[in-house]
Order: C-alpha cells, then sequence, then structure tokens
C-alpha cells in the first residue's frame, strides 16, 4: 500500500505554523497561562526550554515577582519608562545580590535578571567553589541601561543596543570571599586557573543569554562581558 505523501504546499504551511509558534515562544509574546511550560523556577532550571521559559519573563510583572525571589536573587521592581527614540524600559527590577554575591544594579530587565541569577546561582559560583576554591562575594559590572546605539561593530552602528532597554549587564569582574579579584581585562589570557575560570563562566552565560560576547569578539569587549536577552544570538 502506497502512503499518502503531505502536500508540499500543506508540509510549508506547517513548517510556517511552528516557526510562528517557536518565534512566538522566544519572544515572550505568549501568555503564561497559555504556555504548556512550566514557569521557570530559578532553584532547579530546565534544560531544554530554558530560553522560552526565561522570555515569558518579558511582559509579565506578576510572574516576575514569583520568579525573582530569595535566596537566588534580591530585586525589587521599579517604575516603568516607556519607550522614547528606542530607549526606556518595561517590567523592569532594582537588584541588590544574585546568588549569594553582591550586585548592585539599578535597572535590568526582568528576564534579563532572571538569566543572570541562573548563570551565578548554577554556573559562577559552583565554577568558582571547584576551581578556585572560593565562591564569589561581589560582582563589578560597568552598566546596565543606557540609551545609546551598539558600540564596537559598524554593522550595527546604527542599532539600538539592548542596553537602551535595561536588557543588557557588561561585567567586568570577580571578588572571591578571600579578597582576591579576577579581572576580565588582566586575567582573561593565560591558562592560569583565574583565566581557565572566566572562559568558563562566559562559556556558561550561552546557556541563559541570548548574546554573550567577550574579549575574543573584539577590542570593544577587552575587559568585560556583555551579556543580553535580546533578539540576536550569538556566543563568543
Amino acid at each position: 500500500m502506497r502512503r499518502r505523501r503531505l502536500p508540499v504546499g500543506r508540509f510549508l504551511l506547517l513548517l510556517l505554523l511552528l516557526g510562528g509558534t517557536a518565534l512566538a515562544f522566544r519572544q515572550g509574546l505568549v501568555p503564561p497561562r497559555y504556555s504548556p511550560l512550566p514557569a521557570l523556577d530559578l532553584d532547579s532550571p530546565g534544560f531544554f526550554f530554558v530560553d522560552w521559559q526565561i522570555a515569558e519573563l518579558r511582559r509579565d510583572a506578576e510572574l516576575c515577582s514569583r520568579v525573582l525571589v530569595p535566596p537566588h536573587i534580591e530585586a525589587v521592581p521599579i517604575r516603568d519608562n516607556p519607550l522614547s527614540k528606542g530607549c526606556g524600559w518595561t517590567n523592569s527590577v532594582r537588584v541588590s545580590s544574585l546568588g549569594g554575591a553582591g550586585l548592585p544594579v539599578d535597572k535590568l530587565s526582568c528576564q534579563a535578571a532572571a538569566a543572570l541569577a541562573l548563570w551565578m546561582a548554577h554556573e559562577v559560583q559552583p565554577l568558582a567553589a571547584s576551581m578556585l576554591g572560593q565562591r564569589v562575594a561581589s560582582v563589578q559590572h560597568m552598566g546596565t541601561y543606557s540609551c545609546r546605539n551598539i558600540v564596537g561593530n559598524p554593522f550595527w552602528k546604527d542599532m539600538r543596543s539592548e542596553h537602551a532597554t535595561a536588557n543588557a549587564i557588561d561585567i567586568s569582574g570577580f571578588t572571591l570571599e578571600n579578597g582576591q579579584r579576577i579581572s576580565v581585562l588582566k586575567d582573561w589570557t593565560g591558562e592560569d586557573q583565574e583565566a581557565l575560570f572566566l572562559r568558563a563562566v562566559h562559556q556558561r552565560a550561552c546557556r541563559y543569554f541570548r548574546v554573550a560576547l567577550g574579549p575574543e569578539f573584539n577590542a570593544a569587549h577587552r575587559d568585560h562581558f556583555h551579556f543580553d536577552r535580546g533578539i540576536l544570538s550569538t556566543c563568543r
């Protein structure tokens, strides 16, 4: 008996439907109440759909307040500043600590804060303990919100940075519990434990952030990691 083949038109329509559904989940356009996925849990993140679960926080302030809780993060919501000329923020928080480490941040989108908390709790702290024998006490950063275009890449120079919507953060270093400081600028190169630690935590960030750039990307990132939850995807 010959098997019936799906007509090309229907096959293409099915592909478009599946692609559109995936894009809707990726961009946080599906309200959590209609999602078949469980809500994000900072204590035990899933593996396959964690990106989509983080994206659900993009517009849902109530879900954000339920997810961003101690002990993985200390954060409070801030008032929205609606977009104007591509700059502003919505559903964002002020962070004081995450993953047991101090990190004072004034404005950060809920989804970026969740990604940062997951990275710190499940990647940075375990790697610091195993590779350096110390946990991270505080994290140094070079800013979150900034009303500006992308810098360091002429191809994207006319496009607003994810910093313009508080959806990005630049990490410059870590201070361990014993007071030792580890700097992206000074400690990235080489094969000592500090360099290996920095390269490992940068790579592990790619699970939670869509863009994770480091010193090997270009000269503009020689002294920090850039993490964001925008529409692009790259880990370099």
